[in-house]
């Protein structure tokens, strides 16, 4: 028998407080302009793909400033880097490409 009075005991559709606590996380890594900037330039890009160099040309910040924000977004997956010689190379990731194409509209 569950201790909440029966109408909020059906209340269907609500977050558990761990999804609850993963979407804050999410949210937070993409609240920041200069975060979404990153991602709208990267999907803008001809490869899809960009340094964190060209994206400070491109934002007019420094490289320590772009990468706070790229490490950010690395970590909640939304960017994956991949190494190609001396350059590492930054593409959204594939699982997280439509909900990022979904912030940027």
């Amino acid at each position: 028998m569950s201790s909440l009075p029966k109408s909020q005991s059906q209340i269907g559709g609500a977050l558990d407080r761990d999804a609850a606590e993963e979407l804050a996380r999410t949210l937070r890594a993409v609240a920041d302009p200069t975060r979404l900037q990153i991602l709208s330039i990267i999907l803008g890009s001809v490869d899809e793909r960009a340094t964190v160099g060209q994206l400070a040309d491109v934002l007019g910040l420094r490289q320590p400033t772009v990468t706070h924000h790229v490490r950010i977004l690395l970590d909640d997956g939304f960017l994956m880097r991949q190494q190609s010689g001396k350059l590492g190379w930054l593409s959204v990731n594939p699982g997280r490409r439509s909900a990022v194409e979904d912030f940027l509209r």
